[in-house]
């Protein structure tokens, strides 16, 4: 398989032929042109499975190349480098059934990635030619109906066991080539990727890279992987068929080393769960076992669990935390106390394996109730604090395993006691709502609006500021807006009705009143000699 690197900048095919691993890929033989010409009478003369191609070029575009590609239907996966975000670009490579768009400056690492894919796809396209040649495109065929067999069946296990008959009817409707005796066992493998990696920025390349590690890992003489799905996000089921008696030890091993594997390669934790091996006859209820298994059970990140030992068939009772404990950590403000209470908690119940997902939705409705009747008590709206979205993800995400839960529970507790101490500050709150009264003096304010700014109750904030200030919050919007006012009326051309409009009044005769009120004469008197009116003004004090 070959590559052709094209940029009229001499630097970047410099860098692209020497900082990428072309024979780690597969690469033999890498061909490099400067414009749109060489790299046509490179294209006629050699087979090229691989393009790299910048997009502007003095000589003629990329665009422009792969447009001729295509018309002479040469079998190329083209990967566009450019230094624009540009819409149309993107556009009209789509339009070329380009492979990938890709923004410099270049990140070799994930430039690899791509490649990877983009080889894996060329390889595919010439397996595909040589299939229609060779008349085998059955095969591929089948692979796919065996993964829609083990799809639907994973799909319809989830709300209850899919009953033997329904198995046997599906085989035959699918006319594949399992026995009822089949020993089938399923492994769920469910990925937490770190923050800021490649399996939170790049979803689709961390799928490619993912199926790469346990495409290679999962090869063993014992069991065939039938298929590998994914379930739903992050969440992965290999269907293993054993041809010899299951072993343990085999699949224990091979699910610490994935472990190992998702650590350093992928950048992310990882748990297994192993199923029952059974029958495929039986499977219906192995299955739907293994997906309540991983609803219910709590996990501890990095470890495997075995439906066989790790599940209990009694759901457990959920016993609450000493809440008034917490309660009085809160207030005494030891917010590092609360934790590592809440730690202690949740690792002893663990431990004792009296925690499933249902007492920690319950613990977690504990906390959030002890958060929000704290902040409460100190006027803050801890509704509007935790609107961010950040709050939802951590949320949703705290049932999947300890660390979660904790991760969560942490930014609960040090966002409410931070802010506290922020609303402790009378003068600080005070300040930022002058800033923002500043800042947004055209707009509509109001004191929910000003209290939704700082997340303060809207009665507490009015007391608050009045104490601090001296002057209530409509006061200080008015005299703010008719400051302004007067500094727009002195220098510019604006009209008096464009001025009210300005700073926020589109009631001119509401607004003339209270400029009167607050400068002693209207504003039309104002701009025409705003000297006079300021000397009168001073006499009046």
């Amino acid at each position: 398989m070959n590559a052709l690197v094209v940029d009229d900048d001499v630097y970047v095919v410099a860098a692209l032929e020497k900082k990428i691993e072309w024979t780690s890929l597969g690469i033999e033989k890498v061909y490099t042109a400067n414009n749109v010409a060489q790299a046509r009478d490179i294209l006629q003369q050699n087979p090229v499975q691989i393009l790299i191609s910048d997009i502007e070029m003095p000589q003629g575009s990329g665009l422009d190349l792969l447009a001729w590609i295509r018309e002479e239907n040469y079998p190329v996966q083209a990967i566009f480098l450019t230094n624009y975000a540009d819409f149309n670009y993107a556009q009209k490579a789509i339009e070329l059934q380009s492979f990938e768009y890709f923004l410099k400056p270049i990140e070799f690492d994930k430039l690899m990635l791509i490649l990877r894919k983009a080889i894996a796809r060329a390889q595919e396209q010439q397996y595909r030619e040589k299939a229609i040649q060779e008349g085998v495109l059955w095969q591929k065929n089948q692979a796919n109906l065996v993964e829609y067999f083990w799809r639907k069946l994973v799909s319809a296990s989830a709300t209850a066991p899919v009953k033997p008959a329904a198995v046997a009817q599906a085989v035959e409707d699918q006319q594949l080539a399992y026995l009822s005796t089949d020993l089938i066992q399923p492994v769920l493998i469910h990925m937490f990727p770190y923050n800021g990696s490649l399996g939170r920025e790049e979803k689709g390349l961390f799928d490619f890279a993912l199926g790469n590690v346990l495409g290679e890992l999962l090869q063993h003489p014992w069991f065939a992987v039938e298929t590998l799905l994914e379930v739903k996000e992050y969440h992965w089921i290999a269907i293993l068929k054993w041809n010899a008696p299951p072993e343990p030890e085999v699949l224990a091993e091979l699910c610490s080393e994935g472990i190992r594997r998702a650590n350093g390669y992928l950048n992310c934790d990882a748990c297994c769960c192993v199923g029952l091996s059974g029958r495929l006859e039986d499977i219906g209820q192995v299955m739907h076992q293994l997906l309540a298994m991983n609803d219910n059970l709590t996990k501890t990140r990095n470890r495997t669990y075995w439906a066989e030992s790790d599940y209990p068939q009694k759901q457990p009772v959920y016993l609450p935390p000493d809440l008034n404990r917490l309660e009085e950590l809160l207030h005494q403000n030891d917010p590092a106390s609360f934790l590592a209470e809440t730690s202690r908690y949740l690792r002893s119940l663990l431990d004792r394996n009296t925690l499933d997902s249902s007492c920690l939705a319950l613990f977690r409705l504990d906390i959030v109730q002890l958060v929000y009747a704290f902040l409460k008590v100190k006027g803050i709206e801890a509704h509007k604090l935790y609107a961010a979205r950040a709050n939802e993800e951590l949320s949703a995400g705290s049932l999947h395993s300890i660390e979660d839960m904790q991760e969560y529970v942490t930014y609960l507790v040090n966002t409410a006691v931070a802010y506290r101490d922020f609303a402790a500050e009378p003068k600080s709150v005070a300040e930022e709502i002058k800033q923002y009264i500043h800042a947004h003096y055209g707009d509509d304010l109001t004191r929910n609006g000003l209290a939704e700014v700082v997340y303060l109750n809207p009665d507490y904030l009015a007391r608050l500021f009045k104490k601090e200030t001296g002057i209530s919050l409509g006061s200080y919007v008015i005299q703010v807006r008719i400051s302004v006012a007067k500094q727009l009326l002195e220098t510019s051309k604006l009209s008096v009705y464009a001025v009210a409009n300005q700073v926020g009044y589109a009631n001119y005769s509401y607004f003339s009143k209270l400029f009167k009120q607050e400068v002693g004469v209207t504003p039309n008197e104002y701009k025409k000699n705003p000297r006079s009116s300021a000397l009168r003004l001073a006499e009046r004090a």
